[in-house]
C-alpha cells in the first residue's frame, strides 16, 4: 500500500504542482483499497473537504491507472477513524459538508466560554450582544464589531460565540481566524493562482469571525478582497463578527468604504475593567482553582488587594493569581498578604500608579462631558481639542508609553501632534489656574 501511494504521490505532484502538493496532498495517507473504494486518511475535516472537492478526480485517475480498478474515494480523519469524513464514496467530488471545529482556521481555546466570562458594567453590553449572535436565528445586527484594549475579553467572547454556535448548530460552517491569517491565505492564493478557490472558501461559510482586523490596514489588496468577501456574506444574510483594538472610524490607513461597512452593524466598546469586575474575576478563578486543590488557603483581603493594585489588564491579573497558586501549592503555604507582596513584587512595582491611556481618555471625557469617540476622533473644535490635549499631556506624564504609541491610541495621530498638545498644556497650565486645578483633580482621580 505504501509503495502504491508513493508512486501515486509522484504522479500527483507533477499534475497539481509542488506548492499545491505540499499543502493538500502530502499530508494524506492511503490506508486501503477494497471493492473499488480507496480509503484515504486526512489530518483534519477541513483538509478532507478541500481535497475531495478539488483533487478527487486527479487522485482517482492516478490510483486507477496504477493500482487497478478504483472508482470511489472515502476520506477519513485520523482522529476519528471510525467515522466517515466529509466526502462520501462517489465517483465525482462531493459538495462540501458542514464542518465543525476541526475546520476552523484558528483553534478555539476550550477555556473561553460564556459560562466562565465574568460580566460587569464595563463589558455587559458586549457580553449581551455576543450572546445574541451566538443564539443564532435571523441576523439581528451585522456585523457585530467588538473593540477595546489588550486583555479586556475580545478574544474570549469571539471564541465563546464560535463554540456556542457550533453546539447549537452542528451543521453551520463557522470560520474563525485572525486578520493576519486572512491576509496570509490571500497572499498564498495569489502566489498559487488559486484566488477563485480562496473566494469560494471564504464566501461559503455560515459565520465569518475575524480577530484583530486592524492588521489589514494599509494592505490594499487584502482590504479589497476583505471588502468583497464582507459584502457577499452580508448580502447572503450570513453573520460576521469582527474585533479590533479600536473603533472602526479610528483605524488608520483603513479604506473609508470598509470603515463605513464595519460601522453599519453594532459597534461595542469593551471598557477597561473597574474594581468590582476585577474582584469578580479573581473570585471566579479562585473558586475554579479550589475545585482542583481543596486544601488551598487564602487569607482575607488578598483578593481585594490584588483587585486594587493590579489594574493594567485581565491577563496580568490572572497571571499574578496563577503565580500565587503555584507558589502556595509548591511550598504548602497559605496565601497571605505578606506572601502576596513578596511573590508578586515585580508585578506590583510595574502596576504602582500605572494608569492606562484608555482610562485617562475616559476620565477626561467624563470630566469635560464629551464623547470618548470625539476624544480620539478627528474633530478640532475647541470644546473637544482642549480636553484631547489634556488627555495627551496626562498620558505623557502618567504612563511610560512612547509618543508614537500615545499617538496611535489617539486615533493614529503623529507623534509630533502629541508633542504639540503636551507643550500647549504645559504653557497653559502655568497661566490658567482653572486649567491647572482641572489637571490636578484628574490626576488625583486617576491615582485613586
Amino acid at each position: 500500500m505504501d509503495r502504491l501511494w508513493g508512486q501515486a504521490r509522484e504522479e500527483l505532484q507533477k499534475i497539481v504542482g509542488t506548492d499545491s502538493f505540499s499543502t493538500w496532498i502530502e499530508p494524506l495517507r492511503l490506508t486501503g483499497v477494497e471493492d473499488g473504494t480507496a480509503t484515504i486518511a486526512c489530518p483534519t475535516r477541513f483538509l478532507s473537504d478541500w481535497v475531495s472537492r478539488h483533487y478527487s478526480d486527479d487522485i482517482l485517475k492516478v490510483l486507477d491507472r496504477m493500482g487497478g480498478p478504483v472508482q470511489r474515494l472515502s476520506f477519513q480523519t485520523r482522529s476519528q477513524t471510525a467515522r466517515q469524513a466529509a466526502a462520501p464514496a462517489v465517483k465525482r467530488p462531493a459538495p462540501p459538508r458542514p464542518a465543525g471545529e476541526e475546520e476552523l482556521a484558528a483553534p478555539l481555546d476550550s477555556r473561553f466560554t460564556f459560562d466562565n466570562f465574568v460580566v460587569g458594567k464595563p463589558n455587559e453590553l458586549a457580553h449581551a450582544a455576543a450572546r445574541r449572535v451566538a443564539e443564532g436565528g435571523p441576523v439581528t445586527f451585522n456585523p457585530l464589531f467588538l473593540y477595546g484594549g489588550v486583555g479586556l475579553g475580545k478574544t474570549h467572547l469571539m471564541h465563546a460565540i464560535a463554540r456556542e454556535i457550533q453546539a447549537r448548530q452542528p451543521e453551520a460552517r463557522v470560520l474563525y481566524l485572525s486578520a493576519e491569517q486572512f491576509m496570509y491565505r490571500f497572499v498564498q492564493a495569489l502566489r498559487d493562482r488559486t484566488v477563485m478557490d480562496f473566494k469560494e472558501l471564504f464566501r461559503t461559510v455560515s459565520v465569518l469571525m475575524v480577530d484583530d482586523v486592524q492588521f489589514i490596514a494599509g494592505k490594499e489588496s487584502t482590504q479589497e478582497e476583505f471588502f468583497h468577501t464582507f459584502n457577499t456574506l452580508v448580502d447572503q444574510g450570513k453573520q460576521i463578527v469582527i474585533s479590533a483594538d479600536r473603533a472602526p472610524g479610528e483605524i488608520k490607513d483603513m479604506e473609508e468604504r470598509i470603515k463605513s461597512r464595519l460601522q453599519c452593524g453594532l459597534v461595542v466598546d469593551l471598557h477597561p475593567t473597574d474594581y468590582e469586575l476585577r474582584l469578580g474575576i479573581l473570585q471566579s478563578k479562585t473558586d475554579s482553582f479550589r475545585a482542583q486543590y481543596p486544601g488551598l488557603l487564602i487569607a482575607p483581603g488578598v483578593l481585594e488587594f490584588l483587585a486594587h493594585r493590579i489594574t493594567s489588564n485581565v491577563r496580568v491579573l490572572e497571571g499574578a493569581l496563577q503565580r500565587l497558586f503555584a507558589f502556595a501549592s509548591l511550598m504548602g503555604r497559605e496565601i497571605t498578604l505578606d506572601m502576596t507582596q513578596e511573590c508578586l513584587a515585580d508585578i506590583l512595582r510595574a502596576n504602582d500608579r500605572k494608569v492606562s491611556i484608555e482610562e485617562i481618555q475616559r476620565k477626561v471625557a467624563e470630566h469635560y462631558n464629551i464623547r470618548l469617540a470625539d476624544m480620539i476622533g478627528p474633530k478640532r473644535v475647541r470644546t473637544v481639542a482642549r480636553p484631547r490635549q489634556i488627555a495627551m499631556y496626562l498620558s505623557k506624564q502618567m504612563t511610560s508609553r512612547s509618543l508614537p504609541e500615545i499617538g496611535r491610541r489617539f486615533g493614529g495621530r503623529d507623534h509630533t501632534t502629541i508633542m504639540h498638545g503636551v507643550k500647549k498644556i504645559e504653557e497653559l497650565r502655568s497661566a490658567d489656574r482653572s486649567l491647572a486645578e482641572d489637571i490636578d483633580l484628574l490626576r488625583r482621580l486617576l491615582e485613586a
